[in-house]
């Protein structure tokens, strides 16, 4: 069963970096919303390797470089696809709805069977 997501807006959607990375923050932790040519993606803001903010660094089509050791990640899945990174980046849900970029996380409601 597909677990219920409750929806979160974080930002503006006139505020977003197209084609780009945007960093926001939402219940203290930090994320990066990526725009590509075939959708919204989110991921963890940080890198896995080396800590480093991943707004920070180079973007390219599916792909977030980190700044400090270029490490790369694959934003569709979070999949490290590059050294030093070994370790998959958290993804998020992330839409654009009603003029806002919303992410998604698992409700914490029990089953509703």
């Amino acid at each position: 069963m597909t677990p219920d997501i409750e929806w979160h807006p974080v930002l503006a959607s006139g505020d977003l970096e197209r084609n780009w990375v945007t960093h926001v923050e939402h219940g203290g932790r930090a994320y990066a919303i990526y725009d590509t040519q075939t959708g919204l993606h989110a991921s963890s803001a940080y890198c896995t390797h080396g800590g480093a903010l991943l707004s920070d660094g180079y973007f390219d089509r599916h792909t977030i470089e980190c700044p400090l050791h270029q490490g790369c990640f694959d934003v569709r899945t979070g999949e490290a696809t590059g050294a030093p990174a070994t370790r998959a980046l958290r993804t998020v849900a992330v839409r654009e709805h009603n003029g806002r970029i919303e992410l998604g996380f698992p409700t914490r409601n029990p089953d509703h069977s």
